[in-house]
């Protein structure tokens, strides 16, 4: 799914188009008699053009070409119905659900959550807090009751009794019999809304008044307030997990010793190249891309990170979910800026409570908006019919509604929505637990809702009417998702199942699939002059690798490392040396440190077998059939190109 998304990211037209339209358009050529206008064409050669490297690809007749081959990709993959395909419209819709997302929104509001949530994380807090349950459609009777037992034990609190025990005498939360309360340090976004803001503005050292959440409510007290420790860049070494108890002593023992021969000076980057198998960093001696709190998969790790104080602190070995590791600290940076995390927090905003703060601005505006006919009459013969069997979640739509007939709500004069499809809506709403009396004010509750919900479907049905931008985004996913589908078909599978073309192709071309030179080797590398030298003797007395090791790494100190396996001639992994014979090599220095070679077996250089290359073979295939594609559809299609309409298009683009 990934590779679907950054091809249509590479399309010509993938990506977001700005609000401004062309005034005029014209058809700027014809597919089979299908018009594609100038004012596509010069949207997406501007949005372009500040993305190519290749100033080739600035060139207005070449890119009439590449938009040319572009379109006519998406004509053939018409005239297969690939777009009448049930999971290419199911995508679509899917993807046109989760775009919409972002355009159902008050722009407003939004900010000013944004802003509050970048504010709230340069802090994290540390809050303990006693929980009294009481459901979120309680009755008042017993959202009072919670409240005033919860005011009750606010006072013996700020009397000057323990918070803990309070909390472990009388919270509802399962969890504060353990822990008396202690949430430990949280910033934004890890509670729910409600319980967040009233922690954020409690003071340290203080108890808030009781704060209603969806589960109850809850007197916080906040114990700590410290700023946010930010990112941290650090190098690691990993080894990873063990399959096995036997393997998994092994591993502990090599990343002990690895550690040891740090614990002696040995450079930490050079050990990482040599022995870290985190292949992404390895390479890069060890070095990770900065991170902060949450952003990776192993807390243990971050916790680690973070509690190295100096660069240049190293860790001892521990265990995480992937393995052993140790971490050297490189650097610690403050929190990002706001720009830097801007549209991160858009989208987490969006995700948790504060969106019913935005959705309930929207509505508000789109009620302004929008006209709205309402029938107060069929509307009360519709709430007679719903019984106090709702609250048992026995009620049922009747099967037979004549007095029902007509239209409960109309909006914009166009969207008539009837009187069942509110008691439709009813009737999902049983589950929730309604401590409300009598079933009239659930009613009305449920009607309110059922309008809002309305208002945002009816906008989000007319998104492309409302919205230019959102128009043109769907308009190009949807292209790009059927020229996906129809490379996959044409080229991509073909590609992979077309034995006979695939091998005659890689014969054709096969000085490009080559091995170099490699050896089978032990690589036995040192610090230490001497140790190499004692390493290099016990070779040529043909001891084994156990015994070297034995004889050599001593009194807790670790002066040998080997490595096995198959390496490439002027890899990384070997060190430099001018020649490499079967056998046992003279002592190499490279750098700080002295290695032996003992090479098991030579293979020589020469061409790889299909199989050992059949993945590159096929992806240069892809690439060869896909430069021959663009001719052939200009063969199938009948294209005619407005000469004078393209110098006109060309001249105002040039200006």
């Amino acid at each position: 799914m990934r590779l679907k998304y950054v091809l249509l990211g590479l399309c010509v037209a993938a990506t977001a188009m700005s609000y401004a339209q062309d005034k005029t358009k014209k058809v700027l050529f014809n597919i089979d008699n299908h018009p594609y206008y100038t004012d596509e064409f010069s949207r997406v050669y501007k949005k372009n053009l500040d993305l190519v490297k290749d100033e080739s690809q600035k060139n207005l007749d070449q890119y009439l070409d590449l938009f040319l081959g572009y379109k006519l990709k998406i004509q053939k993959a018409n005239k297969l119905g690939l777009q009448n395909d049930a999971n290419y419209l199911a995508e679509l819709k899917s993807y046109r659900t989760q775009l919409s997302r972002n355009y159902m929104t008050d722009t407003k509001v939004t900010k000013e959550l944004v802003d509050e949530a970048y504010q709230r994380s340069l802090k994290e807090i540390k809050a303990s807090h006693i929980l009294i349950t009481v459901d979120e459609n309680a009755s008042p009777a017993d959202t009072l009751k919670a409240y005033n037992q919860a005011m009750d034990i606010r006072k013996k609190a700020v009397a000057g009794e323990s918070f803990d025990d309070l909390a472990t005498r009388y919270s509802q939360d399962p969890s504060a019999k353990d822990n008396k309360g202690d949430l430990g340090y949280f910033s934004v976004f890890r509670m729910v809304y409600p319980f967040e803001t009233a922690a954020y503005k409690t003071k340290k050292g203080e108890v808030s008044l009781p704060v209603r959440t969806r589960f109850g409510y809850h007197l916080i007290k906040v114990n700590d307030i410290r700023d946010n420790r930010g990112q941290v860049s650090v190098a690691h070494i990993m080894l990873m997990k063990a399959e096995n108890p036997v393997e998994g002593e092994s591993i502990k023992n090599n990343i002990d010793d690895i550690y040891k021969k740090i614990k002696q000076g040995e450079n930490f980057e050079s050990l990482a190249q040599q022995f870290s198998q985190d292949r992404s960093s390895a390479g890069k001696g060890g070095h990770l891309q900065r991170f902060g709190s949450g952003e990776l998969s192993s807390e243990k790790f971050e916790d680690v990170a973070f509690s190295l104080k100096n660069p240049g602190d190293i860790s001892e070995p521990f265990q995480s979910q992937f393995g052993w590791h140790i971490i050297k600290l490189i650097e610690k940076t403050p929190v990002r800026s706001f720009a830097d995390v801007q549209t991160e927090m858009e989208s987490r905003v969006r995700k948790d409570d504060r969106s019913k703060l935005i959705d309930a601005s929207l509505s508000e505006k789109l009620a302004k908006k929008y006209n709205i006919e309402k029938n107060p009459k069929l509307y009360a013969k519709a709430a007679k019919l719903v019984t106090d069997k709702f609250y048992e979640e026995a009620w049922e739509v009747p099967a037979s509604t004549p007095e029902l007939e007509g239209t409960l709500l109309v909006i914009n004069k166009d969207k008539k929505v009837s009187a069942l499809d509110f008691l439709d809506f009813v009737n999902t709403q049983q589950k929730t637990k309604w401590g409300i009396r009598p079933i009239g004010k659930v009613v009305d509750q449920l009607y309110g809702k059922f309008i809002h919900n309305q208002l945002m479907n009816y906008y989000n049905d007319n998104l492309e009417k409302e919205n230019p931008e959102f128009a043109n985004v769907m308009d190009e996913y949807r292209d790009g998702l059927l020229l996906f589908d129809l490379m996959e078909k044409e080229i991509w599978n073909k590609a992979k199942t077309d034995t006979l073309g695939l091998k005659a192709f890689y014969e054709k071309n096969i000085a490009n699939y080559q091995w170099h030179p490699r050896v089978e080797a032990n690589v036995f590398s040192s610090t230490q002059q001497d140790a190499i030298q004692q390493t290099l003797k016990f070779l040529k007395k043909k001891k084994s690798i156990d015994f070297i090791k034995e004889q050599l790494n001593k009194d807790n100190k670790v002066s040998i490392m080997v490595k096995t396996g198959v390496f490439e001639e002027g890899s990384e992994a070997l060190p430099k040396y001018p020649k490499l014979n079967v056998g046992i090599s003279d002592v190499i220095k490279d750098g700080n440190y002295y290695f032996v070679i003992d090479v098991l077996k030579k293979m020589p250089k020469g061409p790889k077998t299909f199989e050992e290359t059949k993945g590159k073979v096929i992806n240069d295939y892809q690439q060869y059939l896909e430069s021959k594609w663009v001719d052939e559809l200009k063969k199938e299609f009948t294209i005619n190109i407005d000469k004078g309409v393209f110098s006109e298009v060309k001249q105002e683009l040039q200006q």
